[in-house]
């Protein structure tokens, strides 16, 4: 006589979505994502009119440029210098503490709790890589830009805010730190120009 074949009981599975709908719902708010970070960039806006040249040279005077060779040697203004060097330069460039011809144009700006500052509003800080540079110089020239802003910025909050530094205001204060120093640093697209030489 054959066994009969046991029946296995069929499974409730009414409830399977509303679990699986809460573990997903679980690990979205319980997981956090990496985001993608970069840097703050803003091109130099295009001149008004190409057929004047007396005013693209007063512009001339806005725009610092920064050129790092294929063998890391970093020049600003068509002049060799050292990273400290050029932490200093870009200082002296963004404030124009003495209103230099050669340095950019001052305006003066209503800033909300500072009152009316001058300030470079139409500076540009222009960084050009060759194709052949290392990242670490690159990533070095950047980390003396931004640094000539915050010590600008420290200077400024510790004059205007009690002796704070800028990460220590709030956020009315940093914006008008931010507004009397803007960050503005363009990047061009990396070229083959400057190859080392050797001499003969």
């Amino acid at each position: 006589m054959g066994k009969k074949k046991r029946k296995v009981p069929a499974m409730n599975a009414t409830s399977s979505a509303d679990i699986a709908f809460m573990l997903l719902l679980f690990f979205l708010l319980t997981t956090s994502m990496d985001t993608d970070q970069g840097l703050l960039r803003k091109l130099p806006p295009p001149p008004e009119n190409k057929d004047k040249p007396d005013d693209q040279k007063v512009n001339k005077r806005n725009i610092l440029e920064v050129l790092v060779s294929s063998d890391n040697r970093v020049m600003c203004s068509m002049e060799e210098v050292t990273l400290p060097q050029l932490r200093e330069k870009a200082k002296e460039f963004i404030e124009n503490p003495a209103n230099a011809e050669n340095l950019p144009e001052k305006e003066a700006v209503e800033i909300p709790l500072l009152g009316s500052q001058m300030v470079t509003k139409k500076h540009v800080i222009s960084l050009q890589c060759d194709r052949g540079t290392k990242y670490q110089t690159y990533i070095d020239v950047q980390n003396e830009l931004v640094a000539a802003y915050n010590e600008l910025r420290d200077v400024a909050s510790k004059k205007f805010f009690g002796n704070k530094k800028y990460s220590e205001l709030d956020e009315d204060e940093k914006t008008a730190i931010t507004k009397l120093y803007p960050q503005v640093i363009s990047e061009a697209e990396p070229k083959k120009y400057g190859e080392k030489t050797t001499k003969k």
